[in-house]
């Protein structure tokens, strides 16, 4: 499992994420606060607040590098 911080500021950044994420068979979860969502669904990113840095979890070591390089432009840090 790999957590990292994304930045997800604008409608383009959160359909892009969501059709990266549904490339892969893995399980992804967005964290913030005390709210945990599937990173697959937008109406649950809808509900977040999106001003703020989220944790991204990725719960799979096989994919985490592939997501990683395909998200490197949501990455902060």
């Amino acid at each position: 499992m790999k957590t990292v911080k994304i930045s997800l500021n604008s409608i383009d950044k959160v359909k892009t994420l969501v059709n990266e994420l549904a490339k892969y068979d893995s399980d992804f979860d967005l964290i913030s606060g005390r709210y945990v969502i599937d990173a697959k669904s937008m109406m649950g990113i809808f509900s977040l607040d999106l001003s703020k840095p989220i944790d991204l979890c990725i719960h799979s070591d096989d994919d985490a590098d592939a997501v990683l390089t395909a998200l490197s432009s949501f990455i902060l840090e």
